[in-house]
């Protein structure tokens, strides 16, 4: 039985390797036949030392900083979309209703639609401001909190 002196090397780090070597290939150090006989070779091996020798006749590449993603503009999310589309057509409804009522009277009559737009938009408003979107305890309200802890602990 035959013991191999090293540290046995990871698929990880075997994928790492093998992102090394395609960045050769495409910057021209390698060809093709090359590439491919060379992830062949790290996929076989089993000790970081090995790993160490595929890569030992080419230039080591430049340690890329760690890019932060750009922050983007906070997105509406979907359920709210669809809220304000609902209220947005009932208002419009209540609306024409009151004003051919209105019209039909020969007269501008009790505006009633504020009862029906009115609070419903200061609950659509206050749902967008404060970013509340269920009672606790339920699966959205558990999917809300998921969220909240992604954003303190990213890992």
């Amino acid at each position: 039985m035959d013991i191999t002196p090293g540290t046995r090397a990871s698929d990880a780090e075997r994928n790492a390797i093998v992102a090394q070597l395609s960045t050769h290939l495409a910057d021209g150090r390698l060809d093709l036949a090359e590439y491919d006989l060379r992830v062949a070779k790290v996929y076989a091996t089993t000790t970081r030392d090995d790993l160490a020798l595929v890569l030992s006749d080419l230039p080591a590449l430049p340690d890329k900083q760690p890019t932060t993603p750009p922050k983007q503009a906070p997105r509406i999310p979907v359920w709210q979309r669809i809220e304000a589309g609902s209220w947005l057509g009932v208002s419009i409804i209540v609306l024409v209703i009151w004003g051919l009522i209105s019209l039909t009277a020969g007269e501008l009559t009790y505006f009633w639609p504020m009862w029906v737009i009115g609070p419903w938009g200061a609950v659509l408003l206050f749902r967008v401001v404060t970013g509340w979107e269920a009672q606790p305890g339920t699966a959205t309200h558990l999917r809300q909190l998921q969220k909240q802890m992604k954003h303190i602990n990213p890992h």
